[in-house]
């Protein structure tokens, strides 16, 4: 992640991702829906917001990068969403917000509880993730709305991914305890 302070984001397009999570993007965190939340967010950051039902060919027409942000993310700070889209554009490299696994992993065989994960290489995908213009160009469509899952698409297909640890208050949210704790951190 480049340390220099963004004085003008560059263009960027984004949306908020809200499909196959439930209804969980319609929890409230202070106040907001989580997916209002992290639409403003996206604003702050200078990022375009749009819809995803707009075509893929209209987005990569556009020739700009395009933000991903999942609902489930509504409190990452808007000064990381745009360091992120800085980092995308200068790099032309994928770059997508992550988190450490702090949950103990095991090992299960054979139905089984097995050994115990090293959890020190293992991250949680959260927002965003921002896709350089030459890869929205390059894609026929997006592979899925699931980011984990597009992250691992995208590097199945040999373009390069870069991780950038994001601030706690970026964390994914599995429900209304996360979102209380979410709330907590955002409020320190």
């Amino acid at each position: 992640m480049h340390d220099d302070e963004l004085d003008e984001p560059p263009d960027a397009l984004g949306a908020v991702l809200t499909d196959d999570r439930g209804s969980l993007p319609f929890l409230l965190v202070h106040g907001e829906a989580l997916a209002a939340a992290a639409a403003w967010a996206l604003g702050e950051a200078g990022v375009t917001l749009v819809d995803l039902t707009v075509s893929w060919e209209s987005l990569r027409e556009a020739g700009e990068p395009l933000v991903l942000h999942d609902s489930l993310c509504p409190l990452t700070p808007p000064t990381f969403i745009a360091a992120c889209v800085g980092q995308a554009v200068a790099d032309d490299v994928v770059v997508v917000g992550t988190r450490p696994v702090t949950d103990t992993v095991k090992l299960v065989d054979d139905g089984y509880v097995g050994a115990t994960v090293d959890r020190d290489g293992l991250r949680h995908v959260c927002s965003p993730v921002v896709l350089p213009a030459r890869v929205v160009a390059a894609l026929p469509a997006l592979a899925s709305n699931d980011l984990a899952a597009l992250v691992t698409a995208l590097r199945a297909e040999g373009i390069a991914v870069v991780e950038v640890e994001a601030p706690e208050t970026a964390a994914r949210v599995s429900g209304p305890d996360d979102v209380r704790v979410l709330e907590a951190l955002g409020e320190r």
